[in-house]
């Protein structure tokens, strides 16, 4: 395929110019034009490292930016991620894409319920790029199949991928098991928060804010060997009164209160076709999961991060942002004797009155 891409990427211009064709033929669905652009790139010479960070990277984060603003739908930002994964395939059997493993092994894999490999598949491509030995298990990997795999295999570490943070206690349960059986672990995704905060307080050994930084990290030295009962659950005190596991074994009969009461609380509902109504259900649905996830991390700033970024999700689809505080109120109400579970939903109504709903923004 012939481009107007210079033979290098000698900058950002030329990245962006690279990453605009690109996004040119995902968002139009031609797979083949998005797989012969990058192998084209590699053609004329360019680093695939670039390709994969500066190029396909670009792109997804576009895609998911697309989507939050409503520009694009669900089945649209699936086929653009699908043929960015298949650019991702082109770049690794590229004969310039070939490199000798010289350094040592490392598994990269999803958390259970982490359904964005993307992420995963990049960090794998680049450490093979730079001479690691690589074992990619892709998305949604069940901690104990992750740790049958280590029993199989002398991995120097285990590098984990979440991007959304509900996963984050199941993230927990993985690292821990890793390094119960001597196997460090580096963290990396939107789901580990602002510079990696709850990386450190879920006891990762190392945390990295992208792909590029995580092998850079791993360049400098292998992570040390976790000692046996290097990281307790017992390391989270708070856990002990029990919101959490409440909450979190409950979450659908709150949901299902929750929706029966908003529909008096809220009288646009009673107008609501049942699509409408099966949204508004599901995203009851994920406030109470993200209102679990705060409480077994403490942090309601978890919370009031993903109840603002709804509220712009919902502005985008034409859903005014006033619809939420009745839902917290409500959930407030069920979860009464939970002081800290109303701590936060309070905090959640409170970034409503503050936060400016004029575009849609992505978390991630």
């Amino acid at each position: 395929m012939s481009t107007s891409t210079p033979p290098y990427l000698a900058g950002l211009e030329h990245a962006e110019h690279s990453a605009e064709l690109l996004w040119k033929a995902v968002s139009a669905a031609d797979e083949r034009a998005a797989t012969e652009l990058v192998s084209g790139l590699l053609d004329d010479g360019t680093d695939p490292e670039s390709v994969l960070l500066d190029v396909i990277a670009r792109v997804q984060a576009r895609v998911g930016e697309e989507w939050a603003a409503a520009r694009i739908g669900v089945a649209q930002e699936h086929a653009a991620t699908a043929i960015n994964e298949r650019a991702v395939a082109a770049v690794s059997v590229h004969p310039a894409a070939r490199a000798a493993a010289t350094g040592g092994r490392i598994t990269v894999a999803c958390v259970d319920g982490e359904w964005h490999g993307l992420p995963a598949r990049l960090l794998a491509e680049v450490l093979r790029l730079r001479g690691w030995q690589v074992d990619y298990l892709g998305a949604q990997v069940p901690t104990p199949h992750l740790i049958a795999h280590l029993h199989g295999t002398r991995a120097d570490a285990v590098a984990l991928s979440s991007s959304i943070a509900t996963r984050l206690p199941t993230a927990h349960a993985a690292i821990t098991a890793c390094q119960a059986i001597g196997v460090p672990v580096l963290v990396g995704g939107a789901a580990f928060g602002p510079e990696g905060r709850y990386a450190k307080l879920l006891g990762a050994d190392a945390w990295a804010p992208d792909a590029r930084t995580a092998a850079h990290h791993l360049a400098r030295g292998r992570l040390p060997r976790p000692e046996p009962d290097h990281q307790r659950f017992d390391d989270l005190p708070h856990l002990a009164d029990q919101e959490y596991t409440m909450v979190d074994r409950n979450s659908a009969s709150l949901v299902r209160s929750v929706f029966t009461a908003l529909e008096d609380a809220f009288s646009a509902m009673r107008s609501y076709d049942d699509l409408q109504r099966e949204r508004t259900a599901e995203d009851l649905a994920h406030i109470v999961e993200f209102l679990a996830t705060a409480l077994y991390l403490d942090d309601e700033e978890l919370f009031t991060r993903f109840i603002t970024w709804t509220a712009q999700i919902l502005v985008a689809r034409g859903v005014p942002a006033h619809s939420l505080p009745p839902a917290l109120d409500l959930l407030a109400r069920e979860l009464k004797d939970f002081p800290r579970a109303a701590r936060i939903l309070r905090a959640g109504t409170r970034s409503l009155t503050t936060a400016p709903f004029t575009a849609a923004w992505n978390i991630a």
